[in-house]
């Protein structure tokens, strides 16, 4: 079993900057972001693939959110720019075993258990 553990997530104004990490247990070559708001469904955020050379974001957060990953440490960062109030969600740190990386959280095997994020002036 592959272990995730998020961190990071805390209080923060609009127009703040936030970075969150993600770190892996073990090798995952697909991680990505995903977040979820009270009564909505887990929403994808960003994702990369093994070199770090492919990316996919939201579009609720291209331009203002980059994802990347330091293969050596098995961890992946969320750094956050320019936050608004509707990025407040609890935000998690997904992994699977293949190459492609997918916008659907059903995906995704490995799961951390979430951090919450709330962007409030």
């Amino acid at each position: 079993q592959v272990q995730l553990v998020e961190s990071g997530g805390g209080l923060a104004k609009p127009g703040d900057s936030l970075t969150l990490s993600c770190a892996a247990s073990a090798r995952t070559p697909t991680m990505a972001w995903f977040r979820q708001i009270p009564g909505k469904e887990r929403e994808f955020v960003g994702g990369i693939n093994w070199t770090g050379g492919t990316t996919y974001y939201a579009d609720s957060v291209k331009g203002r959110f980059t994802v990347s990953r330091v293969n050596p440490k098995n961890t992946m960062y969320l750094q956050m720019n320019n936050l608004k109030p509707e990025d407040t969600a609890v935000y998690y740190c997904a992994a699977h075993r293949g190459t492609i990386v997918y916008k659907s959280h059903t995906r995704y095997d490995y799961w951390g258990q979430g951090t919450q994020v709330t962007v409030s002036s």
